[in-house]
């Protein structure tokens, strides 16, 4: 599969949503991590926008346009994503190409799943 071919994935089992039982601390430390990096409106912005590119990947160069902070601040945003295990990227030649990592949306998403019973009675 390239890089460019984003696969349909089931939920990871490893988190179980949290209308069933509550979070380990080892999840919950885990998983904070993740809701921190996209807890920045820019991170979250970035995220989508290069979810949204052509084949699921854009160039540093096209993500620098579209925000009104510096490329140095880009650059750190990407960063503290990449970290986070929400992105990943690649050099080629001058410029970094970044892609999302479906895993980890799949595992932040399933926790915050609810099934039919559960969200019907908490409402």
């Amino acid at each position: 599969m390239s890089k460019k071919e984003l696969a349909v994935l089931q939920p990871p089992a490893c988190c179980t949503p949290m209308v069933r039982e509550p979070l380990s601390e080892q999840d919950a430390k885990a998983l904070a991590a993740s809701f921190k990096a996209l807890s920045d409106p820019v991170r979250l912005r970035l995220l989508s926008l290069i979810a949204s590119f052509e084949g699921g990947e854009a160039c540093v160069c096209d993500l620098t346009g579209p925000f009104d902070v510096s490329q140095p601040t880009i650059s750190h945003h990407l960063k503290v994503l990449r970290e986070a295990g929400l992105i990943d990227s690649e050099r080629r030649g001058t410029w970094v190409y970044y892609w999302v990592l479906p895993d980890a949306l799949a595992r932040l998403g399933s926790l915050l799943a609810t099934d039919g019973a559960a969200g019907a009675s908490a409402r």
